[in-house]
């Protein structure tokens, strides 16, 4: 479910949320490939009696600068009754620690991943916890030690934001910048009628949050709806995200940025082909190349399969479809990406897929696309 990283050597670290040989099932695995596509196990997770060290990671990994390996678990632990979630760190020799088991009131269920600022702290997202049950933004300090920054659904019907999916990015000054895919103050969400339809935030690193843009304020949610994806930053402080809904074509999702005054604007609303051959559903980060041009994925449309595609988009909004997955039979290149994508030093991009593959049980593959 989650991107790749790579090390000073071009192997590429990632996680699985399923398989593995923990004792209570296969509940995910820490891997390494190498460039030539050998991979090894790491960890396995639910290695401990009731899981405690942590099952299900739905997120990507950060690297130390010793080369230790952290990252995230939607479940296990020993909080709650099926376990909050984790944070851990693996060393390169294997040994594998968590770092914090979360309880609930300090966050719950982790789907993001970790990011680090100069000191060595880490920051993260929890979708659930918190002292209103909206999730938090937490800090953690290298030896474990949590501190909850910001519980969301602090404000009355949410317009905060609610449960935050993805991570924060952090800009020069500390502070954090994320989304929340429910609560903000305009309107509802299709299927998701019960909630509205998220927001961008900015927190500062005492805690203060402001909204900087409510998703949903145009008619029909043409500006999107339903931010599932972290943000990125420009040199000049504009931040870029998707939205998985919304859009003024088919409530496929959006392409946007967003000013630091929190001026939005839709770089590109999908299924503007037919059938959505251009893509349709983004969840993923996205991602600068060399030229300023963003790169992502979306888990639907493409041709003929519409198993989602890579997309190229430049910065006055033309979308460019690199690949269409499910090309293959059997659609052995894989189907429904979603996670971002990252480059090697020559531009090729990789990523991961959830379903597809030439495997027995068709369990998702590591792809590169060259350009």
């Amino acid at each position: 479910m989650a991107g790749l990283i790579f090390d000073q050597e071009g192997n590429l670290y990632g996680t699985a949320s399923g398989g593995g040989t923990g004792i209570h099932g296969p509940v995910g695995v820490v891997f390494k490939l190498t460039p030539r596509g050998k991979e090894t196990v790491l960890y396995s997770f639910c290695e401990q009696s009731g899981c405690t060290d942590g099952e299900g990671p739905e997120a990507g990994l950060v690297f130390d600068q010793k080369g230790n390996l952290y990252g995230t678990t939607h479940f296990g632990g020993y909080g709650c009754s099926s376990g909050c979630g984790v944070v851990f760190k693996l060393t390169p020799e294997g040994n594998y620690t968590v770092l914090h088991g979360f309880e609930g009131t300090d966050g719950a269920n982790p789907a993001a991943g970790l990011v680090f600022d100069r000191k060595g702290n880490l920051y993260g997202t929890t979708v659930n916890g918190g002292a209103y049950g909206g999730g938090v933004v937490f800090k953690l300090t290298p030896k474990g030690k949590e501190t909850v920054l910001y519980s969301f659904c602090a404000q009355s019907n949410c317009a905060d934001g609610e449960e935050p999916y993805a991570g924060v990015v952090l800009d020069q000054k500390g502070n954090l910048y994320g989304t929340t895919p429910a609560g903000g103050g305009y309107g509802h969400c299709g299927a998701y009628e019960s909630q509205s339809c998220g927001v961008v935030f900015k927190l500062t690193p005492e805690g203060k949050e402001t909204v900087l843009y409510s998703f949903c304020a145009q008619n029909n949610c043409a500006d999107g709806a339903w931010p599932l994806a972290g943000l990125i930053f420009d040199q000049k402080g504009n931040l870029y995200g998707t939205t998985t809904f919304g859009g003024n074509l088919q409530n496929d999702g959006v392409v946007f940025k967003l000013t630091p005054g929190g001026n939005e604007t839709v770089l590109y609303a999908f299924c503007a082909q037919d059938n959505c051959v251009d893509g349709s559903l983004p969840l993923a980060v996205l991602v600068f190349g060399k030229e300023g041009d963003l790169y992502g994925t979306t888990q639907l449309g493409g041709a003929p399969g519409g198993g989602g595609v890579v997309f190229k988009l430049t910065p006055k909004g033309k979308e460019k479809v690199l690949y269409s997955f499910c090309w293959q039979d059997n659609c052995t290149d894989g189907q429904h990406p979603y996670a971002g994508l990252v480059f090697d030093q020559k531009g090729n991009l990789y990523g991961t897929i959830l379903e597809g593959g030439a495997g027995t049980y068709a369990g998702g593959v590591v792809f590169r696309l060259t350009p």
